[in-house]
């Protein structure tokens, strides 16, 4: 896993778990609604930080993703 990618939270844990999974989905799940909440009211410019945090949620959620097994492989094994 790429520890540099993770937030401060996530770089002492080598294990991540289902809660820090939730969490970062939630999260992001959150920061949609806020971003269409202001698009809609004409103020796209009050969440110009929204977007980065999406991002930056969504590369640490994909850094999870690479550095989990499948279980395929772990049939395999």
């Amino acid at each position: 896993m790429l520890v540099a990618l993770l937030p401060d939270w996530l770089q002492d844990k080598a294990k991540v778990n289902q809660e820090t999974i939730q969490r970062l989905l939630e999260e992001n799940d959150q920061l949609i609604c806020d971003i269409m909440v202001y698009q809609d009211k004409g103020q796209a410019n009050q969440c110009i930080q929204y977007p980065h945090a999406f991002h930056r949620n969504l590369i640490n959620l994909a850094t999870v993703a690479d550095a989990t097994p499948t279980s395929a492989s772990k049939s395999m094994e």
